[in-house]
C-alpha cells in the first residue's frame, strides 16, 4: 500500500476537518470541533497563515493529516508546535503516521527550528511509546492548562 506525503492544499480542507473530527471521537470529545472548513481554509491560506498541514493521500483520497505551526518559546527561540496527528482508523499501520510525524520533524530541521512539542493524551499508551522511541521526551510532570472562549469573556468582564 503506497502513499505520497505532501503539503495540504485549500482543497483538501474538508478532509482535513473530517479527520479532525474522528480524532475528537477517538479521544472521546466528539463534540468539541467547532471549526468549518471555510476556517481552515481562511486561516491556513490568508496572506499570513496561521498553521500548515502535511496530507497522507492514497489514491487520491486523503488518510491522515499533521497540523502544525510556529510559536516561540522564551527558553528555546522558535519552535513548531504539532497539534494534530491522526491517520483514519482504516489505514492505520501502513506507515502513513510515522511519515507525516517524519514529514514534520524534517520540516523543523531543514527551517533550524530549535523544538518540536506536542501533547498526547495520557491514555494513549502507544503514541506514548512511539513517540517515547523516536526521541522525543513524555514529560508527565507537566499538565495542560486552557481558557475556553466562554470563560475568557467572563474573565475579562469581571476584571
Amino acid at each position: 500500500m503506497s502513499f505520497n506525503i505532501r503539503l495540504g492544499k485549500q482543497k483538501d480542507m474538508q478532509s482535513v476537518l473530517d479527520l479532525i473530527t474522528e480524532l475528537a471521537v477517538f479521544e472521546k470529545e466528539p463534540d468539541a470541533v467547532e471549526i468549518t472548513v471555510e476556517d481552515l481554509i481562511n486561516d491556513g491560506f490568508s496572506a499570513n497563515p496561521k498553521f500548515k498541514v502535511f496530507v497522507a493521500e492514497q489514491e487520491s483520497k486523503i488518510i491522515g493529516i499533521a497540523l502544525f505551526y510556529e510559536r516561540f518559546s522564551t527558553w528555546k527561540g522558535r519552535t513548531i508546535h504539532l497539534e494534530d496527528l491522526i491517520v483514519t482508523k482504516e489505514k492505520q499501520k501502513i506507515g502513513a503516521g510515522k511519515a507525516l510525524y517524519t514529514a514534520v520533524l524534517k520540516y523543523a530541521y531543514d527551517n533550524n527550528y530549535n523544538r518540536v512539542a506536542w501533547e498526547v493524551i495520557d491514555w494513549n499508551t502507544n503514541a506514548i511509546e512511539f513517540y517515547k522511541s523516536t526521541g522525543a521526551t513524555y514529560l508527565s510532570d507537566w499538565s495542560v492548562v486552557q481558557m475556553n472562549k466562554e470563560n475568557l469573556a467572563k474573565f475579562i468582564e469581571n476584571n
